[in-house]
């Protein structure tokens, strides 16, 4: 396990949560997603696939050769706020296998389909799978961000089963109503959709009703 130190404010205990990478294309969410929560001072835990590895090599040029090497340069500005922690996939006896190890929840972002079945079926067979299971037994929080189209039945029978657990299932669907302008933006209204449903505070994106107050707002003034 190798981990990058940051400093906490106050002596104030950090909150953990768990973001686990998978083979999905979308590889940019979960990083997204992690600059995020180190911006905001938690501890990260990092589990990545082999098919999430690759898919960090294919889309965002990432050296898998030298993981916590490639991992501390990505998160070296972010990792000045927060602590991130990378615990190899193999490595069933992480402390996030463990019920005891207290944290908030868990992210999976992307998330294969064959990752979600295993979950659904309760087979852990990796450290990421364990630690998606451990937050099911435990009645922690539970995120998964699917990447995969079309869907056919056992992924959507998948999807219900965890969904009927309690788990967030929130595709990876962009919203275009605040008229995105860049990729990044179309990148942050899915992070801050992912954030949004576990009560963590973000600007990432515009809200609905804020931009339609600010028009009311305009619309008022030209009538004056």
């Amino acid at each position: 396990m190798v981990s990058i130190e940051g400093t906490a404010t106050g002596g104030v205990p950090r909150k953990r949560w768990v973001v686990g990478i998978t083979g999905a294309s979308g590889a940019i969410y979960g990083i997204r997603l992690i600059e995020e929560l180190l911006d905001k001072n938690f501890e990260v835990h990092l589990v990545v696939t082999e098919a999430g590895w690759r898919v960090l090599k294919e889309e965002l040029g990432w050296e898998t050769a030298r993981r916590t090497e490639s991992i501390e340069r990505a998160f070296a500005k972010n990792a000045q706020n927060g602590k991130l922690v990378y615990h190899p996939n193999a490595n069933i006896g992480a402390s996030i296998a463990s019920g005891s190890f207290r944290v908030e929840g868990m992210f999976i972002m992307p998330c294969s389909m064959g990752t979600l079945s295993s979950i659904a079926h309760g087979a852990s067979n990796n450290l990421l799978a364990r630690a998606a299971d451990v937050m099911l037994k435990e009645g922690r929080k539970l995120l998964l961000v699917p990447r995969e189209t079309p869907l056919h039945a056992i992924h959507l029978e998948n999807m219900l089963t965890l969904a009927r657990l309690g788990v967030r299932i929130v595709p990876a669907m962009p919203g275009f109503y605040f008229k995105p302008q860049s990729m990044d933006e179309m990148i942050n209204f899915l992070v801050g959709k992912v954030l949004d449903n576990v009560d963590i505070d973000h600007d990432l994106y515009r809200r609905w009703g804020d931009e339609h107050n600010e028009q009311s707002a305009s619309d008022h003034h030209r009538g004056d």
